[in-house]
């Protein structure tokens, strides 16, 4: 396995690289920019034919910085002076800057003295101009920007908090290892909590919801199947139970039963003679789950982008992706280590089963519901509905 890019580059090309950047968290950067390039594309197909529409917006070009703006750039140099130092210093010298970003520890003195000149900037910069009122066009593609980092906050906070509750004996005795441990993320409560932020930004600009989420549908699977990626490449720990069958002769062995070695959380056995920094793998072959997730949704993600045209129903789209996706993780679930509660099921497949109950009930909806659009259809219409 790969913890950081150095180690996937220093394979891939048989040359000794230090790079610390973790390959889990590069490919979690990919996959939020290839779900932005897919965002953006839909939004402005949605736009060109007439389904969405942008809005005017008020500015107020020139005008001081409020009380709030200042507090909250000062807070922003502090927390960037305060580990700016930690992690250079850690790249520098070769050292993994994760545990040091994810601790309490840092440098006062630049936090201090980065939030003093970033509160002095936010206030001295806004005051070189006569404030006056403007009005603008905002496409909703232009809100992507904004989107990516609230989704990315609260899909981080979300997907922290399902893994807590997944691990609620743990939290009790280790909080703090708990939740800043660089490992232990639930797909499912980032998911949930990085789409509700979603769909309240298109409230708020009047983009109806069911526009948006038909629209984000193909963007989330996309990422899905490309964060699965940096999983099965650093050995994060999410794979499978134990594979006892008998390997076929046309899969690779790395395919069927992976013992993961040299894991990012040096998981198993000591590996003889290994003087590298990661030096663990599993004493038995198990399921890469991982592997399998990121193939057969990015696999998804590709059918979905195919097919987005014909589905001119509004719904239709986030409706399948609900089942697609249900359906995945529910059947995955049966091959992961994770704990299971009531009938057996794990709190992923539980709420597999809710998505998959969710999109069949859409697809009731969309065919019994003479006016599920919002307009009013003609008696022949509705007749063959």
């Amino acid at each position: 396995m790969f913890p950081t890019i150095g180690d996937l580059f220093s394979y891939l090309f048989h040359v000794s690289v230090k790079v610390n950047l973790q390959t889990f968290g590069t490919l979690m950067a990919l996959a939020f920019a290839g779900a932005y390039v897919v965002f953006v594309a839909e939004f402005k197909r949605k736009e060109a034919d007439g389904t969405i529409r942008g809005i005017m917006v008020k500015e107020t070009i020139g005008q001081s910085a409020s009380p709030l703006e200042l507090l909250l750039n000062t807070l922003l140099g502090f927390l960037l002076g305060y580990k700016v130092v930690d992690v250079l210093l850690a790249l520098v010298h070769g050292v993994d800057p994760a545990p040091g970003f994810l601790s309490l520890r840092g440098n006062l003195a630049v936090g201090c003295l980065l939030a003093l000149a970033w509160g002095i900037w936010a206030y001295t910069a806004r005051r070189r101009s006569i404030p006056k009122e403007t009005e603008r066009y905002l496409h909703p593609y232009q809100l992507m920007p904004f989107i990516v980092f609230m989704v990315a906050c609260w899909g981080f906070l979300g997907a922290k908090l399902f893994d807590a509750v997944e691990h609620i004996q743990e939290l009790s005795y280790v909080p703090l290892q708990v939740l800043l441990a660089r490992s232990g993320f639930t797909y499912y409560g980032g998911l949930i909590f990085g789409a509700l932020t979603y769909l309240y930004i298109g409230y708020k600009h009047k983009i109806r919801l069911i526009h948006m989420a038909d629209i984000g549908s193909p963007g989330m699977m996309l990422a899905y199947g490309i964060g699965r990626i940096g999983c099965q490449l650093s050995g994060d720990g999410d794979w499978g139970i134990v594979n006892r069958y008998t390997k076929p002769g046309w899969i690779p062995q790395w395919a069927w039963a992976s013992t993961y070695p040299h894991n990012a959380i040096d998981a198993g056995i000591y590996i003889p003679g290994c003087t590298m920094e990661h030096c663990h793998q599993l004493p038995i072959g198990v399921y890469p789950t991982p592997l399998y997730e990121s193939v057969i949704c990015i696999l998804l993600f590709s059918f979905l982008w195919m097919i987005r045209k014909r589905l001119k129903t509004p719904g239709m789209m986030f409706y399948l992706f609900l089942i697609l996706n249900g359906v995945e993780r529910f059947f995955i679930e049966q091959l992961r280590i994770t704990p299971k509660y009531f009938l057996q099921l794990s709190q992923a497949q539980m709420i597999a089963l809710l998505f998959i109950a969710g999109g069949l009930a859409g697809f009731v909806w969309l065919t019994t519901i003479p006016y599920f659009s919002g307009a009013e259809r003609s008696p022949a219409k509705i007749s063959r509905l």
